[in-house]
């Protein structure tokens, strides 16, 4: 540090908990892993509207994947210890979270690292869960005055979410989850998907890694990301991230909003600047107020942060110094 008191940014950087690389550094990291990925399945595992390629793939993801495995691995050889001191075999899942505003690309991400994962071989069962199935139901959320702020902490069954990662983490066989629809934007009624021992859950949602806040009287509880065994936070400014919702929205609105089914039907009537206007009111009233209060604080709670730039490719990593 010098004389005027002011870091300079090899200073400040030494100080981070995080390691900075560059997409190119980062790349490098990946030594002769290979590709097994086709532009075939890329393509099926795309979010709507997401631009992303398979050398953006082999650069960012491959290099994750095998951290991940190194991981992996030793957690279970330490299980493998501790199973043989206390005489049973327990299956421990790997539990990998993915936090990150809304249209930041978190989903795509979440598919592309577990089909990544499953072709490791000594974790090839990966499952995927996404928190919104453990929004209430629009019902419940009309009933307590929650319809706009749906995302925010408050809006999800945090309890019966941590049951869920509880009885996982346990290995517990054949743990349900409820099912969510972006379509009808709701809770599917009795539909549900089954986690049955895998290696490694992945959860992906927006509010992952929030630390719980009790109310005056409440007793301790676990927050959702300490089932984590590591957690990833996918990051972009937030004119970016505006400007992608405002276009995923405008997609849609030619797209799946025109099917009278949906739940946003009455959006695909919009003329082009009404949807711009309406997309940015919902933007700014309920997606960005979530992420400035409950989202982006979470940020340095991460083991990986992923800053994208416009162009939406990942341009710098962020890995937590051990």
């Amino acid at each position: 540090m010098g004389g005027t008191g002011v870091m300079d940014s090899k200073e400040r950087e030494s100080l981070s908990p995080f390691r900075h690389f560059t997409a190119e550094d980062w790349g490098r990291l990946r030594e002769d892993t290979p590709l097994p990925l086709s532009e075939k399945e890329l393509e099926e595992l795309k979010g709507f509207g997401e631009r992303i390629s398979l050398d953006e793939v082999s650069e960012i993801f491959l290099p994750l994947s095998r951290l991940l495995n190194l991981y992996v691995g030793e957690m279970q050889e330490l299980y493998r210890v501790t199973s043989d001191f206390l005489g049973r075999a327990d299956k421990v899942p790997y539990i990998v979270g993915v936090a990150g505003s809304v249209a930041v690309g978190k989903s795509t991400m979440a598919r592309i690292l577990r089909t990544l994962l499953a072709r490791w071989p000594n974790h090839p069962k990966v499952d995927l869960i996404t928190t919104d199935g453990f929004l209430y139901p629009n019902k419940v959320l009309e009933e307590r005055g929650l319809m706009q702020r749906k995302g925010f902490p408050e809006s999800f069954d945090i309890k019966r979410l941590l049951r869920f990662l509880s009885d996982v983490k346990a290995g517990s066989p054949k743990v349900e989850a409820p099912v969510y629809s972006h379509f009808t934007y709701d809770i599917l009624q009795g539909e549900t998907i089954s986690v049955d021992r895998p290696d490694i859950l992945v959860v992906e949602g927006l509010n992952v890694l929030q630390p719980w806040k009790p109310a005056d009287g409440d007793e301790p509880q676990p927050f959702v990301s300490d089932f984590f065994d590591f957690s990833i936070y996918l990051d972009a400014d937030e004119e970016a991230i505006r400007r992608w919702y405002i276009e995923r929205f405008l997609s849609l609105r030619r797209t799946s909003f025109k099917d009278p089914a949906a739940y946003f039907h009455r959006y695909s009537k919009l003329t082009e600047e009404e949807a711009v206007q309406t997309a940015d009111a919902i933007w700014t009233s309920i997606n960005l107020a979530n992420l400035h209060k409950n989202i982006l604080p979470t940020r340095q709670r991460a083991d990986l942060i992923l800053r994208k730039g416009d162009d939406h490719r990942i341009r710098d990593v962020y890995l937590r110094k051990i």
